[in-house]
């Protein structure tokens, strides 16, 4: 991997720190309103907010593909960071829900115009090399999900210690994303993106490639593995810092835990994913995207059934409340290989359409965000129904529906021949 390759990655990290670090302190704040002056909160709201959000990401990512194969990608990724400032600066001065809503689409904005980008430059520099490629979009995701959840782990320190001062700080660390952005990339491909094709790509041209592109059948599967992390983002954090509620009181991880407690558990669930992604993506030559995927979903399932094991362990002997984490670690350690898979086949998809590479993995956002409203919402009403049960029995059922598609996007893969000649297909 190349200087510029390293570059991308190092602002995907940073961006998404700073997106990271502004949702889960979004919550804490929301739980603080009252003292700031604002409106209670409860969970439905909350989960309107998250689907704001990717809503936005939704609406937006296709724009910006098509205008970064126009443009450039160097240029339509310079956006992201300069959303991302802009909302965080507005979230530390208000308290109305209607004004913080807002600020969600700012956010939505922010990866929308730089996430497309960000792919569309690495399936253009990692065309024709699959390792190099594995590596990339492995590394991408670790940056990203790394990123993410060490933005959520520190904003339990950060809150504690700024409160919603912390949201202007984030500011400058959106303008060191920017900065990476601006002058560490030298890779003249980013700057013509898709430009040195004679055509360039229209609104009408993108909807061309999506009837043509089969990357539908990557959709069903990737919308709901992205659903089951949507359920967590926001609802996990705010299921898990409240004060123990009547209905659930039985529920061991409802238990009103601090944000530093929080932050610790998330710290170690990171490290578990982090070496997941690693190990996955380090094995596209030899294990089919479509096999990694589906370990990745019963990854899933072993860890939701374990969790809610522990959930109702209260009255079981500490011995046997340590052992339930071995599965619920191991599990989260085979659903991380699912996410670089499935971008690592969107990247095989775009090699038919060089010139249209960030229309085309501008619907990884597409995708993402869809799944993530659609988790968003469901882990609104199931945890306001059921609490931690609520999402661990949604995050099963989600599994499922992920799975289900699966064979098919399985028979394309064979058909494209994502698995080099020669090496055995698991």
């Amino acid at each position: 991997m190349d200087r510029s390759l390293w570059a991308v990655i190092a602002g995907t990290f940073t961006l998404r720190f700073s997106t990271g670090l502004t949702g889960a302190m979004l919550v804490y704040y929301l739980d603080d309103l009252p003292r700031y002056g604002g409106p209670r909160v409860d969970a439905i709201v909350l989960g309107v907010f998250t689907a704001s959000f990717f809503a936005a990401e939704l609406v937006l990512a296709p724009i910006f593909g098509t205008l970064a194969d126009r443009f450039g990608y160097h240029r339509i990724m310079e956006l992201g960071p300069a959303f991302g400032a802009i909302a965080v600066i507005l979230t530390g001065l208000t308290t109305s829900l209607v004004l913080l809503g807002t600020t969600r689409w700012l956010e939505g904005a922010s990866t929308a115009a730089s996430v497309p980008a960000i792919l569309g430059f690495v399936a253009l520099a990692t065309a024709g090399d699959e390792g190099v490629r594995g590596r990339a979009v492995a590394r991408f995701e670790a940056a990203t999900l790394a990123g993410i959840g060490s933005g959520i782990v520190a904003a339990g320190i950060v809150y504690t210690a700024l409160g919603n001062v912390a949201f202007f700080a984030n500011a400058v660390l959106y303008g060191v994303s920017w900065s990476i952005y601006r002058f560490g990339i030298r890779d003249p491909r980013v700057e013509v993106g898709g430009r040195e094709h004679d055509r360039r790509t229209t609104f009408r041209r993108y909807w061309e490639i999506l009837r043509g592109a089969h990357v539908w059948l990557l959709a069903p599967t990737w919308i709901a593995v992205n659903a089951v992390i949507g359920l967590w983002t926001a609802q996990s954090i705010f299921q898990l810092i409240r004060d123990p509620q009547p209905p659930f009181a039985d529920q061991l991880l409802m238990q009103g835990f601090s944000p530093l407690a929080v932050s610790a558990g998330l710290a170690v669930g990171m490290v578990v994913f982090l070496a997941g992604l690693v190990y996955w993506g380090n094995r596209f030559k030899r294990i089919r995207r479509t096999t990694i995927i589906g370990y990745g979903i019963a990854g899933g399932a072993i860890l939701a059934a374990a969790a809610l094991a522990l959930n109702h362990g209260g009255g079981l002997p500490t011995v046997v409340l340590a052992a339930l984490v071995l599965p619920i670690g191991g599990g989260l350690f085979v659903l991380a290989g699912a996410t670089p898979a499935a971008l690592g086949l969107l990247a095989d998809m775009s090699e038919p359409y060089p010139r249209d590479r960030g229309a085309i993995m501008g619907l990884y956002s597409v995708f993402l965000a869809i799944g993530q409203i659609v988790g968003s919402l469901l882990g609104g009403a199931a945890a306001d129904a059921k609490g931690i049960d609520g999402l661990l029995v949604a995050t099963l059922a989600l599994l499922a529906v992920a799975l289900l598609p699966l064979w098919r996007l399985r028979a394309y893969e064979h058909r494209a021949g994502t698995v080099e000649a020669g090496v055995p297909a698991a």
